[in-house]
Parts: C-alpha cells; sequence; structure tokens
C-alpha cells in the first residue's frame, strides 16, 4: 500500500505544464494536479481489467490521454521513492506498457516530444524536442538524456513481464 500520495517535485512541474496535441503530431497528455485517490483508482483499474479483486494499491495515475487512457507511477519497488518508481500506461483501449523505469526518464521521454500513450501505442515515434519540457527536463532530471526510444526500451527490458501481468487480471 503506498502511503505517500505527494507528487515528487518533477512531477508537479509537470503537471503545470501544457501539452500541445498539435492534432495528432504533438503529444495527446493531459496531466492531473494531483494522484488520483486511492478510491478512484481502484475503481477504475477494476472497471478497466473487469476484475473485481484487482489490487490497485500499486498504481498512482497522474494524468491521461484525450481518450482516457492513464499514466501512473507503478509502485514496484519497494523501499524506494514514487521518483524511482517506473512510469506505466493503461490505455483506454487496452494497450499497455512501461514507459520509463523513472519519473526521471520519463522527463526525457517527454522532452523528446514522446507521451505515455504514445511510447506504447506507436513503435515508431519519430523525436520532436520541445523547447519547455527539454527545459523541464533539464531542471530536474538525474538521469543522463537519452532518446526517448532508448529510455522506453530500457524499461521494458527491466520489466519484461508488466503487460502480460496486467493481461492476466482482465476478466
Amino acid at each position: 500500500m503506498i502511503e505517500h500520495r505527494s507528487f515528487p517535485p518533477a512531477l508537479a512541474a509537470i503537471s503545470r505544464t501544457e501539452f500541445d496535441y498539435a492534432d495528432g503530431d504533438g503529444i495527446d497528455f493531459e496531466p492531473y494536479d494531483a494522484f488520483l485517490t486511492a478510491e478512484d483508482t481502484t475503481d477504475w483499474l477494476r472497471s478497466w481489467t473487469g476484475n473485481k479483486e484487482f489490487d490497485a494499491g500499486a498504481y498512482l495515475p497522474f494524468g491521461q490521454d484525450g481518450t482516457g487512457g492513464m499514466a501512473a507511477v507503478w509502485c514496484v519497488r519497494a523501499g524506494r521513492p514514487l521518483a524511482d518508481q517506473p512510469i506505466v500506461f493503461l490505455g483506454s483501449e487496452g494497450a499497455t506498457g512501461v514507459v520509463a523505469g523513472c519519473l526521471d526518464d520519463f522527463l526525457w521521454v517527454l522532452a523528446d516530444g514522446t507521451g505515455p500513450m504514445e511510447a506504447v501505442e506507436y513503435d515508431e515515434h519519430p523525436p520532436r524536442p520541445t523547447p519547455p519540457l527539454t527545459a523541464l527536463a533539464e531542471t530536474h532530471a538525474t538521469t543522463p538524456h537519452r532518446p526517448a526510444h532508448t529510455i522506453i526500451a530500457e524499461a521494458r527490458a527491466e520489466f519484461p513481464t508488466f503487460s502480460e501481468d496486467i493481461d492476466h487480471q482482465c476478466r
């Protein structure tokens, strides 16, 4: 169970950032100004999976795409701070995936012009560096700048069964 539900500073900065969808050429992401409540998270994930027993305690949704797919911090690393947990996406149509291995890497994914939905739904998402998001990453990230596709591949390699594990929860 997650005890601390406050946004880390980098996530607070993301929540104050405007994302330009640019008619499909930008980032389809609407950040929240707080984590979804535990009750709303459980309700959403149980509805999404069709599994009335799904334990949503490890997920902290912090934004969505235009269709309602959720980006969340996945608290899978016991005893580690929220900023060290992976970022995942659970799409409204069932697409799932790990987007970044930690919040700092997620900042670099955004800076490269890739949102959580784009990271999961599209294998090829061309880099579109965005100056405000690059500045945000340069201010907050302590991990090295790498292309989004590299960060996404590293995260998927670290958590190779995430999507399969979610699929097994679906009814």
